[in-house]
């Protein structure tokens, strides 16, 4: 719901902040205060065109903000498009949104903000049209847009479960159709692609690669390419180690022998040494084996210039493929040759493939045939019944010589389109119907789109009548009128306040009126009026917030002064509130 809205330097408004009740909300006030200002304001805030002229008088900048309260069934619809804008984290579920708008003169552009994050108008759109439907003047009204039609006929209809299956099919169908479109597109393309695939499938065949080669040859590298330097460093160190040198100095293993002896002398005196004894005795042994090992590794390293051209060789090799197939390892060398020779396979198997996907083609077109056909029947049979439910409403609202029909229309494409009986028709996600509202105002006049033949008023009562027979299927959970009691008088005034007050049992409903009989169903009821401050024009908005305060504005609506006027506005407002008192005790 709309919890609060503030508004500065926006017209004639300087500074306004409204606190807004669930329920019924009804705005009232003198001709020119900025009832339908407040509407204005609101269009804006929810994605409207922006309009520098309604910056106020020697202010640089206009600011439109609201605050709007989320439950759960708002926050399933708005939340992923929050988590695809980055505005909030994965998993974070927010109670509350707060638009911006700021309109600048000095630039003529707008900033629109969503928790004070600036967004586009666009984004600001596409959410606020799932806060708020505005039914007036504007050209803001959903009842304009087909698309909208649709949407709310398969919700009054219960075919949004049956709409999102055709949906998830089409999908389907979409990705059948661009694989046969790449495989038809170009077979020239295809083979050289295959011949190319082929070469590059041999060159890699061909090298024999192994994982985990590179790393031991490069290892052999190294010790080929430096047998001879090992050679000499093995050969000095078995010599120091073993005496076999021309070195006259005693070898490390001579000196260790005579320590050992020593350290038997003084273990054999002193018991506490005989531990140091058994080491000096394991080194002499360790260091006779190092020794030993330096003297094979000496004899048996290999020099052998052959072998070292052989894996210098190979080791280019495999650094030239790397580089070709802009790889990093053997083991990623051998993944681009098993998937070349997968995508091998699917073309050298187009041919079968495409027939498989044509018969995919033809068995998805008959299914979304089957149930555009079943979506198609239902539509039809609920926008008859919509259609008479409208009519009836309207009759209530003083539009007695009003039609409305749901018009649904369909399409045929003999070559693309999906199977129903015999012929083939267009279709989208949707189905293969095009649907809209259409009316006639006056007896004689043929059925128009509602766009070209209802007036601000006019579009609102219909609205109104639409909203009454949708309200279980219709999402929107801010309904906003404006005009909606133009061209009526207070007995039809009453009717219409009556209606909005039982739509607000499942929206939140504001209306804009100079009717009082309609301003007598409020929930909570606010009064416009301007004052003047310093030459300034501003305007001044109060909640009436006693019965008193309520009778002296419907009074004053009424055009009766005195005792007299009072006393006809208690009479309409006791007979709202005994008329309300008396619906709400009916069973729903």
């Amino acid at each position: 719901m709309l919890e609060e809205l503030r508004i500065e330097n926006f017209a004639i408004i300087e500074q306004l902040t409204l606190s807004f009740s669930d329920g019924f909300n009804v705005i009232t006030g003198e001709t020119g205060a900025g009832k339908s200002i407040i509407v204005d304001a609101m269009e804006m805030l929810v994605g409207g065109k922006t309009d520098t002229s309604y910056i106020r008088a020697g202010s640089d900048k206009a600011i439109i903000e609201a605050t709007f309260a989320l439950d759960a069934q708002l926050r399933e619809q708005i939340v992923p498009i929050l988590e695809r804008e980055s505005l909030i984290e994965p998993g974070e579920q927010p109670s509350v949104l707060i638009f911006s708008r700021e309109i600048r003169s000095t630039s003529g552009r707008s900033v629109a903000r969503i928790n004070g994050v600036t967004v586009s108008a666009d984004l600001l759109q596409e959410i606020g049209e799932l806060l708020v439907d505005i039914h007036g003047q504007s050209a803001h009204l959903s009842l304009l847009r087909p698309r909208a039609h649709l949407d709310l006929l398969d919700r009054y209809a219960d075919l949004l479960e049956v709409r999102s299956a055709l949906a998830q099919v089409v999908s389907t169908l979409n990705h059948t159709r661009a694989e046969i479109h790449t495989l038809q597109s170009d077979k020239e393309a295809l083979e050289r692609r295959a011949r190319r695939l082929r070469d590059e499938i041999e060159e890699i065949s061909t090298a024999e690669l192994n994982p985990g080669e590179v790393a031991a040859m490069e290892t052999e590298r190294d010790r080929l390419s430096n047998s001879e330097h090992l050679a000499t460093l093995a050969n000095a160190a078995s010599a120091l180690l073993t005496g076999d040198g021309d070195d006259e100095t005693a070898s490390a293993i001579d000196q260790l022998m005579q320590v050992a002896q020593l350290m038997s002398k003084l273990a054999d005196i002193d018991k506490s040494l005989s531990e140091d004894y058994e080491l000096a005795e394991e080194l002499s042994t360790n260091v006779q084996e190092l020794g030993r090992t330096m003297a094979r590794y000496a004899d048996n390293l290999e020099h052998d210039p052959a072998r070292l051209d052989e894996i210098e060789e190979r080791l280019e090799l495999i650094k030239t493929l790397k580089r070709r197939y802009k790889v990093e390892s053997i083991e990623e060398l051998l993944a681009y040759a098993a998937n070349a020779e997968k995508e091998l396979i699917g073309i050298e198997h187009s041919d079968e493939r495409l027939d498989t996907l044509r018969a995919e083609e033809e068995k998805t077109l008959r299914h979304i045939g089957e149930l555009a056909e079943r979506m198609h029947k239902v539509r039809e049979f609920a926008g008859r019944n919509l259609s008479r439910k409208v009519v009836k409403e309207l009759k209530d609202l003083r539009m007695e010589n009003t039609r409305f029909e749901v018009i649904i229309e369909t399409t045929e494409d003999p070559e693309a389109g999906c199977y129903m009986g015999d012929k083939r028709y267009s279709f989208d996600t949707t189905g293969i119907d095009t649907l809209e509202f259409m009316m006639s105002a006056n007896p004689g006049e043929p059925l128009r789109p509602l766009a070209k033949v209802a007036s601000g008023g006019e579009a609102a009562r219909i609205m109104l009548a639409l909203k009454r027979v949708l309200t279980q299927a219709d999402e929107t959970p801010i309904l906003i009128f404006d005009e909606i009691d133009q061209g009526i008088g207070g007995r039809i005034g009453a009717v219409v306040g009556e209606k909005l007050w039982a739509l607000s049992k499942g929206h939140q409903v504001m209306a804009v009126t100079h009717l009082p009989q309609l301003a007598s169903f409020a929930d909570k009821h606010y009064h416009v009026r301007k004052k003047v401050s310093q030459k300034r024009t501003q305007t001044v908005i109060t909640a009436l917030d006693s019965d008193d305060k309520r009778v002296s504005e419907l009074a004053d609506m009424l055009g009766t002064l005195g005792e007299t006027g009072k006393e006809s506005a208690r009479e309409i407002l006791d007979a709202a509130r005994n008329r309300k008192h008396a619906l709400a005790a009916e069973p729903s």
